[in-house]
């Protein structure tokens, strides 16, 4: 132990040594690695000890719902005091924007009255209503570690364990049961909102219905979203995996489109692009048993990531495997999809895995905190983040505008049943329609991409097939091209009713890349 011990005092001290000599801001920009592996995974795994720590005791004692409630009295009188000040600038949360999972931190914040909203706890799990009442920073990560030993889960619950509640009712959540379940908002029971004039309401789809379903993809410019009850399922031990390689565009169009219509048959269906014509369509479904040597704990610390244990299928050929459900819901989070490749390039290495696998992945907040301005140029200029939810039957057509624009790979592919009701983002019929999320996360190998121009060009490509932009991502749309995409008919009404123009600026002005360095 004592000897363990030297040798992390040696290299930590070798480490800062080194980034004494060269300067802080050459490491961050040259040798970034360096910098996240000996700083900012430490510090990783102390705040998730921490919160998680912190989480346990607080559900165990029943205490956060008494301190909710005064919670919400603190911000309710906030607002009233906004209020009475004058209602001089429009309202905001106070809390900062790199704490956020998007990797832009908004600049609007400077500008407008900080309300503080501290609200991070799981309040109630009540199994006979099947459902669970939670605060709105409430994370994917303690849902599970919640849920999961008392037999339940969320129908829908996205991979990444730093994204909220909040940020996944007003913004958007999906997940790979989606194309049975819909969207995370879909599967959401009520919402509790401290509007402008400071008072608290509930709504649900009978009470309050307008509110309820304008509530999603508003970006908190409704009101504050202080609590959320959503549906809860049946867990299980494990999901068993199939892994279906595909080697032409057109077999991956038909095999995935095929999996995704057979809604009862998959509880789960994803997919991973790997080029133009290769992919893998991997199907899943709950289940208590495994086959004897076919369980692969993915999520352990030490295992490959799981989008390269994905492309091995590309080689050995079909397979089947369970996974332990925990596992399954997280399996993207350790390598932050594969965004991690880019930050710590030998990651994957089985020795890094193994000697510092268990602090992986560091906090996306952390990141952001620490990138500097000429990183954050860096990846602005060089680098894609953005998930674009398209028709199913367009797919086909889709993955090659990408491939033209971007040329990155993976791709993501995610299916969701898109319900035709109130609110922003609907079919454009009458009717319920199959979408298919296109994530593109990393650096286009196209030779003339250029992130305004080049993104541009995908939104408006998405905009002429009826789709639809996920919103934390950087939008460079006009504002009239924004209501083109987004229908505002329930929203407008909503923000007239409840006096919202001087309290909260419209969706466009949070999200408008003006607003977003």
């Amino acid at each position: 132990m004592l000897g363990f011990l030297l040798f992390l005092l040696v290299v930590f001290g070798g480490a800062g040594l080194w980034v004494h000599l060269k300067g802080i801001e050459y490491v961050m920009i040259h040798q970034r690695w360096v910098f996240v592996c000996f700083f900012l995974l430490p510090l990783s795994v102390i705040f998730d000890m921490y919160h998680y720590l912190r989480t346990w005791i607080v559900f165990q004692l029943h205490s956060a719902p008494k301190k909710h409630d005064d919670r919400v009295r603190n911000i309710q009188k906030q607002v009233r005091a906004w209020k009475e000040d004058g209602s001089r600038k429009p309202m905001c949360t106070a809390r900062p924007g790199w704490q956020t999972m998007s990797l832009r931190v908004g600049k609007y914040k400077q500008t407008m009255q900080n309300i503080n909203i501290n609200l991070i706890d799981i309040l109630e799990v009540d199994v006979n209503r099947q459902v669970v009442r939670v605060e709105p920073l409430a994370t994917m990560g303690q849902i599970t570690a919640t849920l999961l030993p008392l037999g339940w889960t969320l129908p829908v619950l996205p991979e990444l364990d730093d994204l909220t509640v909040g940020g996944l009712i007003c913004g958007v959540g999906v997940e790979t049961s989606s194309h049975r379940y819909g969207l995370f908002q879909h599967s959401c029971e009520a919402f509790e909102l401290v509007l402008a004039d400071g008072s608290l309401v509930r709504c649900t789809k009978d009470e309050n219905p307008d509110l309820f379903y304008a509530v999603p993809w508003s970006h908190g410019t409704l009101g504050f979203l202080v609590a959320a009850e959503i549906k809860i399922v049946h867990a299980a031990n494990f999901v068993k995996v199939e892994y279906k390689p595909c080697h032409t565009a057109e077999e991956v169009n038909k095999v995935y489109t095929e999996e995704v219509l057979k809604k009862s048959d998959n509880d789960f269906v994803e997919g991973l692009m790997f080029s133009e014509n290769e992919a893998v369509v991997m199907t899943a479904n709950l289940t208590n048993q495994a086959e004897p040597g076919k369980v692969n704990s993915i999520g352990l610390y030490y295992k490959p990531w799981f989008f390269k244990h994905v492309e091995t299928f590309l080689k050995t050929g079909p397979g089947v495997e369970y996974i332990p459900l925990r596992h399954y819901y997280h399996r993207h989070t350790r390598a932050i999809f594969w965004e991690l490749q880019d930050i710590i390039p030998f990651g994957n290495n089985p020795i890094f895995r193994f000697l510092c696998g268990w602090m992986v992945p560091p906090k996306v907040s952390l990141l952001k905190l620490t990138q500097g301005e000429t990183v954050r140029q860096l990846y602005e200029k060089h680098h894609v983040i953005q998930d674009m939810l398209i028709p199913l039957d367009k797919m086909g057509e889709a993955l090659r505008v990408f491939h033209k624009e971007i040329k990155l790979y993976p791709l993501w592919l995610c299916p969701m049943l898109l319900p035709s009701q109130p609110g922003m983002v609907h079919p454009k019929g009458d009717q319920d329609e199959m979408y298919v999320d296109i994530g593109a996360y990393g650096e286009p190998k196209t030779m003339d991409f250029e992130a305004g121009t080049t993104t541009r060009r995908l939104e408006e490509y998405v905009r002429s097939v009826n789709g639809f932009q996920m919103l934390y991502a950087d939008c460079y749309m006009t504002r009239e091209e924004f209501r083109q995409t987004f229908d505002h008919t329930l929203y407008d009404k909503m923000r007239a009713e409840l006096s919202c123009e001087k309290a909260f600026p419209e969706v466009f002005d949070k999200i408008c890349k003006k607003n977003r360095h």
